[in-house]
């Protein structure tokens, strides 16, 4: 199993990384907007630490298709401040920058982001060269062929493990052979993003035939519509799914979970990883 190395940090087997999300957009839909200001994102960023994130992943545009436009000089006046202000308060973090656009990502490494999380599929090559350039992380999603901010009015798959699976080991060689750190690339098959709930859930079921491929996995399912549709639960209610979702994909390999609920993330995974024999009970008494 290859070891992930993301700034000062390495992720070997049985390391199971949170990912902690952090909006700064008035429009999330999760927490519509509750971090958007400076003081309150900085907050929610140790917030994170104290719960037991691993990894901070910052964006500056919603992903949805609802809302407006957000210029470059926009989403950089959002994310890159903040990136350094939070770098300087919590260096042990490991700090990612969700965007797809390169001149986003090199402002934000330059400040101390060390992973780049490319959700939209390398629409902006550049974000491949920015993460060739300076040594950053990259991750490598899987979108369906869509563009930034927009959802598939119909999405068809043959096999849809099979045909993520092989687009991302593409893309993932394709960084390598640019320049791209190889021990610092994940692979996301980016749920909701371009596939329907049923698609959604198989990629979950046989998620080991994603992580069978050798390269480290993320994924993104914290309170997803494949979570929602699948429990007909609005998102302030999908929390229970999510961690069940956690718990299968981990067990299948996932190695970095992207998650709004740090705390209780933390716990599934490491409860996971103790049954999975790579991490001792932190308090054995019974029977003993």
């Amino acid at each position: 199993m290859r070891e992930l190395k993301l700034g000062r940090r390495t992720f070997g087997e049985g390391d199971y990384a949170v990912m902690a999300i952090l909006n700064r957009t008035p429009d999330s839909f999760y927490d519509a907007g509750s971090t958007f200001e400076f003081d309150a994102a900085m907050t929610a960023a140790a917030a994170a630490v104290a719960n037991g994130a691993d990894i901070l992943d910052i964006g500056g545009v919603k992903a949805g298709d609802e809302g407006p436009e957000v210029t470059v000089d926009e989403e950089i006046e959002r994310v890159v401040p903040f990136v350094e202000a939070v770098h300087a308060a919590h260096p042990e973090l490991v700090l990612s920058v969700d965007t797809w656009r390169a001149e986003v990502a090199r402002e934000a490494v330059a400040v101390g982001a060390e992973l780049i999380n490319d959700t939209w599929a390398g629409w902006d090559p550049g974000v491949e060269k920015v993460a060739a350039d300076t040594g950053a992380g990259l991750v490598c999603s899987h979108t369906g062929g869509l563009a930034p901010r927009t959802i598939a009015e119909k999405a068809v798959y043959g096999d849809v493990v099979a045909e993520v699976a092989a687009e991302l080991v593409e893309r993932a060689e394709a960084a390598v052979e640019a320049g791209v750190r190889a021990d610092g690339i994940l692979i996301d098959p980016t749920h909701d993003f371009g596939k329907a709930t049923h698609h959604s859930l198989e990629l979950t079921r046989r998620l080991d035939e994603l992580t069978g491929t050798g390269w480290p996995t993320l994924v993104a399912l914290s309170r997803k519509d494949f979570v929602g549709e699948t429990l007909d639960l609005p998102v302030d209610r999908r929390l229970n799914g999510t961690l069940a979702a956690t718990a299968i994909s981990a067990w299948n390999g996932a190695r970095v979970f992207r998650a709004h609920d740090v705390s209780a993330t933390r716990e599934v995974l490491d409860m996971v990883a103790s049954i999975k024999g790579h991490r001792p009970p932190k308090n054995p008494r019974r029977s003993l």
